[in-house]
């Protein structure tokens, strides 16, 4: 008996494909999203500045209150998309993505600046384990690491749109007001076009992941507690590994620019292109190592290797022996390496994660990130107001190699752990 045409394998890719496409797009516009709204206030610093005299102190307990909410939310919002489903968590994201855009629009002072951050910060909170989830639930295991690096390249994207939106539209209109403001109205279109499209982000319903599982036995093994992921010693190391190259991402991010300036001699309007070379450089970097997670299976060592070389870069940097304009490339080529990493990171922590609990874990582990950038910006800008300008490049270094370390040990536990399962089969 012939088999039915609609469940040959040759005529579900293209439409497997067209729906892996169209999730991972969304999940991508999402998460650029995210990033943006990291970066809605910090351009307009010194228009605040004029128009507030704040001091930058006053005005990086912004930034604090940003990563506090997002970092603290995070870990809590796992388990909502755990409990809730990630959809609707999404669409309540870029909701509060709009308050924030709409209340710093109409800020009258600092009161309302931090209502703003904290709207900001509550709606990035969720975007790590709602992204994930969608894309663990959504696309085919066979696209799943282009959909990691899709993701990771958005991410990188909204960061360097951030501050080009923000600046251009306040120097265009000569109000930062109506910058806020049209950043609302695109976290607005962007919810918008989710809600259009909610059917790819269903992660309830039967997804390509689901479909190519076998049946599950008429046993199903008793429930773990919602908490019992917390016992296991590899999200811990991956919640560490986000910490520390978040460390060292926060130091190139924020303090890059000021220190290499002060050592090579090089005017600010140059050194400022270390951060977005970094980034761009990651962006791509994270396009090629969407190839390398469907081929590796240690992951762990494509991180490790990434990672080191960014590492070393870094630290030649910091010696301060290259020319400046060789400094700022080599700076920047630094990007390539840790974005290359990126996506095989990510994988490694799906296949750490226990099942069932794929929003817990990554909202645990992805809070590391908003730890790092909470501890490490106070520390590095310690190590540049007492002149130590060589000692961001060498502690973005340390932190890139703490971070490998991290990661070697999970993808040990994995790959035992993968051993086990095969000889018990």
């Amino acid at each position: 008996m012939n088999r039915p045409a609609s469940t040959t394998p040759q005529n579900q890719a293209p439409d497997t494909l067209r729906s892996d496409a169209r999730t991972i797009g969304l999940i991508g516009l999402a998460h650029g999203s995210s990033h943006f709204f990291h970066l809605l206030l910090p351009p307009l610093f010194p228009w605040l500045i004029k128009d507030f005299d704040y001091s930058y102190a006053e005005l990086s307990v912004l930034v604090s209150l940003f990563f506090i909410v997002s970092g603290t939310g995070q870990a809590m919002a796992g388990f909502a998309v755990d409990r809730f489903g990630a959809r609707p968590i999404l669409f309540a994201a870029l909701a509060s993505f709009a308050v924030a855009g709409l209340i710093a629009s109409t800020a009258t002072g600092y009161p309302m600046l931090l209502a703003a951050s904290f709207f900001a910060g509550l709606g990035n909170a969720p975007f790590h384990p709602v992204d994930f989830t969608i894309l663990n639930k959504r696309v085919s295991p066979q696209r799943i690491g282009h959909g990691f690096s899709v993701h990771g390249l958005s991410g990188n994207i909204g960061w360097a749109l951030a501050p080009v939106f923000m600046a251009g539209i306040t120097t265009a209109t000569g109000s930062w007001r109506t910058a806020c403001f049209c950043g609302a109205m695109w976290a607005l279109v962007v919810l918008a076009i989710m809600v259009l499209n909610r059917d790819a982000l269903d992660d309830r319903a039967e997804s390509a992941n689901a479909a190519a599982k076998p049946a599950s036995t008429a046993v199903d093994a008793p429930k773990e507690h919602p908490m019992a992921f917390m016992k296991l010693p590899s999200v811990w190391l991956c919640f560490s590994f986000f910490f520390w190259s978040t460390c060292a991402l926060s130091a190139i991010q924020t303090f890059a620019s000021p220190a290499m300036q002060a050592m090579y001699k090089l005017p600010l309007s140059v050194t400022a292109l270390i951060v977005t070379g970094y980034m761009l450089c990651g962006a791509a970097g994270m396009v090629v190592g969407g190839f390398l997670v469907g081929r590796v299976q240690r992951l762990e060592k494509v991180i490790s290797i990434c990672m080191l070389g960014s590492a070393l870069l870094l630290f030649i940097v910091g010696t301060g022996i290259l020319p400046g304009m060789v400094a700022v490339v080599v700076a920047s080529i630094a990007g390539v390496g840790t974005g290359l990493a990126g996506p095989s990171r990510d994988m490694l922590i799906k296949r750490a994660a226990p099942p069932g609990a794929t929003g817990r874990v990554y909202g645990t582990v992805y809070s590391g990130l908003d730890l790092g950038f909470c501890l490490a910006a106070p520390v590095f800008g310690f190590m540049l107001d007492h002149h130590m300008n060589n000692a961001v490049f060498y502690g973005s270094a340390i932190a890139l190699v703490l971070s490998v370390v991290s990661a070697v040990i999970v993808g040990d536990g994995v790959s035992k752990k993968n051993k086990a399962a095969l000889a018990a089969a």
